[in-house]
């Protein structure tokens, strides 16, 4: 039988050898977390653990959505907006609802 790794970090499933494919939603949930108190794109890339060019492309998926706002000129600062964080909120809503299965 599969280990339960579903209340694991990413990180720490990766440790044990156990990681999953995140999928696309568990991977903008994670980016908006991060940025809950604004964050620049190394921190991003670092914490949900993706490359540059990967995390470019949510992060201009969740800008163009009104997920994510950015401020600063030199060094861009990545802030989860109110509808980012009901986006967020409703997310986690769904997923304890159903881990069940």
């Amino acid at each position: 039988m599969p280990e339960d790794t579903s209340g694991l970090t990413f990180s720490e499933a990766e440790k044990r050898g156990t990681r999953q494919k995140r999928s696309k939603n568990r991977i903008i949930s994670e980016i908006l977390d991060i940025c809950l108190e604004g964050a620049n794109k190394t921190r991003i890339v670092y914490q949900v653990n993706l490359n540059f060019r990967t995390v470019n492309s949510y992060l201009d998926l969740l800008i163009k959505n009104s997920m994510i706002e950015v401020s600063g000129d030199a060094k861009k600062i990545y802030k989860t907006t109110e509808k980012g964080r009901e986006l967020r909120n409703n997310y986690d809503r769904v997923k304890d609802e159903t881990d069940w299965f």
